[in-house]
């Protein structure tokens, strides 16, 4: 057994390491974080903008779609709004020319949406009123006549 003391191995490593420094006192005292950020390759999105200014909306057809919706067409009118939202989803990405041809697309459908409703009431009005205007222009002793041989 010795009397020497044992030597402390981790201030041996601690006093042979450079410091630590964090990232705030990495930074030269006068340097502006912002500035910092606004170098670095991921805030950098100059690549990303487009090169001239930004392109008006095209035409959605939302509006003509959600009203063609109330006419009796259901399956067509719904496809209608889905190109229609779709029309407005693309140009939110920035894809102009899929905007636009999805807006043609929902204003063609949500036009044969309308036509097709217009059919599809017209025919119930007429079913419905010359149906209707033959039970009323039989006369009535021919109503009581049946009635009577029907007990």
């Amino acid at each position: 057994a010795s009397s020497h003391p044992q030597p402390d191995h981790a201030a041996t490593l601690d006093a042979a390491r450079p410091p630590r420094r964090s990232l705030m006192s990495a930074l030269p005292a006068g340097t502006d974080i912002k500035r910092a950020l606004e170098n670095s390759p991921e805030t950098n999105i100059e690549d990303e903008l487009p090169d001239g200014p930004p392109q008006p909306r095209p035409k959605n057809y939302l509006l003509l779609s959600i009203l063609a919706c109330f006419c009796p067409a259901y399956p067509v009118n719904i496809v209608a709004f889905v190109f229609a939202v779709m029309a407005l989803n693309s140009y939110n990405q920035g894809d102009i020319e899929g905007s636009k041809r999805l807006g043609r697309n929902a204003l063609w459908v949500a036009v044969a949406s309308i036509i097709i409703g217009l059919v599809i009431i017209g025919i119930y009005c007429v079913v419905h009123f010359t149906t209707v205007s033959k039970i009323l222009s039989v006369p009535v002793q021919t109503v009581l006549l049946c009635a009577r041989v029907s007990e």
